[in-house]
């Protein structure tokens, strides 16, 4: 058994160390590139509106705000300033949303956003992106990469296409330090010791974001409050989260197979549901050791277990707001075909670890 466990130790280190990391390597390039793109045209963006602010840095080596949701597909993430006399508001009544309400009437002139606040005392993140959507499409009109770059049709969403090849999301957002939402208020669970006392007081000081764009679980339904509402968004809190151990070794291993064998008709599978799987996993097995190189094999085993019962019962819950399924509008049979590639990809490893070679 031991034997068995440290073969496919070596062999999955192996494919980390092959696969995994020219995937890095691919994706940091592709990232450079179209970062270039995407601060061209934020710059232009605030010479016409200087409220947008880009906040696209680059900080040791990654870009803050950031996120890569497949090799071709990525969301950055626009920091907006001064919140101030708002108040977060999450009652529970649009599960992963929130609205941002006038703290007091007489403020509302005082407000950055002034012409974006509703009659009713809301910060409409509708309104704010339609304004950011209409300055982004005259930015892409000037800026130096005009050849290169163009709006993508037909949403809501302010996305680009770059070079035919790479799609980019520009998502508004406000961050929200040093609270933690009502929806989120049972975490952590009370019987689990992972993750420790010290790090959910840190976890909970990274706070969160609230993103201005389509929320699935809106879908179809037409409330001004609701269409104004906000996206709740844990990235900095999930990264947190997932430090030490083999945890992010896993995850790496885990969006490399979905790359190269998930990715799939009517997209069922993103990075984020790697993610999100990886810290359930955490929850599963909360002793450091669990999480020892040596433990890498039987992590992964048991986090495409989980995923193989998340597609066949069509339901994932988001880590931080369980009321939210993260496959909430993926088609029936997507996710069965899922399923089924999972098992297979799942089988193959854990019966011939050799395999990995060819994956």
């Amino acid at each position: 058994m031991v034997a068995a466990q440290a073969k496919l130790v070596y062999h999955l280190n192996k494919y980390y160390n092959e696969k995994c990391q020219a995937r890095k390597a691919a994706i940091a390039k592709t990232i450079r590139e179209v970062c270039k793109v995407v601060s061209d045209v934020l710059k232009e963006v605030e010479v016409q509106e200087p409220r947008f602010i880009s906040s696209l840095n680059e900080m040791d080596n990654r870009y803050e705000g950031l996120e890569v949701i497949s090799p071709t597909e990525f969301e950055v993430v626009l920091y907006l300033n001064q919140m101030g006399v708002f108040n977060f508001v999450d009652d529970g009544s649009l599960p992963g949303c929130a609205v941002l309400k006038l703290s007091d009437g007489r403020k509302r002139s005082m407000s950055l956003w002034v012409e974006f606040i509703t009659a009713s005392g809301y910060l409409s993140a509708r309104k704010i992106r339609s304004r950011f959507q209409t300055l982004v499409a005259q930015a892409v009109d000037k800026c130096s990469y005009r050849d290169v770059v163009k709006m993508v049709a037909d949403t809501s969403e302010v996305k680009l296409r770059i070079r035919d090849r790479y799609v980019v999301q520009i998502t508004p957002a406000f961050k929200c330090t040093g609270i933690w939402p009502r929806s989120a208020a049972h975490w952590p669970l009370p019987h689990i010791p992972w993750p420790g006392p010290n790090r959910v007081a840190e976890v909970k000081a990274e706070g969160f974001n609230l993103l201005s764009k389509e929320c699935h679980t809106l879908a179809g339904k037409q409330s001004s409050a609701e269409s104004d509402a906000w996206v709740l968004q844990f990235a900095e809190a999930e990264n947190r989260l997932q430090l030490g151990g083999c945890r992010k070794k896993c995850l790496s291993l885990l969006k490399t197979l979905r790359d190269r064998h998930l990715e799939l008709p009517g997209q069922p599978l993103n990075n984020y549901h790697m993610k999100t799987l990886v810290s359930y996993e955490c929850e599963k097995h909360p002793r450091e050791s669990d999480w020892d190189e040596s433990c890498l094999g039987d992590r992964l085993n048991g986090i495409l277990l989980q995923l193989i019962s998340c597609l066949q019962c069509r339901r994932c819950p988001h880590y931080f707001l369980p009321n939210l399924d993260l496959f909430q509008g993926k088609p029936h049979s997507a996710l069965e075909n899922a399923a089924k590639q999972t098992w297979r990809l799942a089988r193959e490893i854990l019966t011939n670890p050799k395999s990995l070679e060819k994956l």
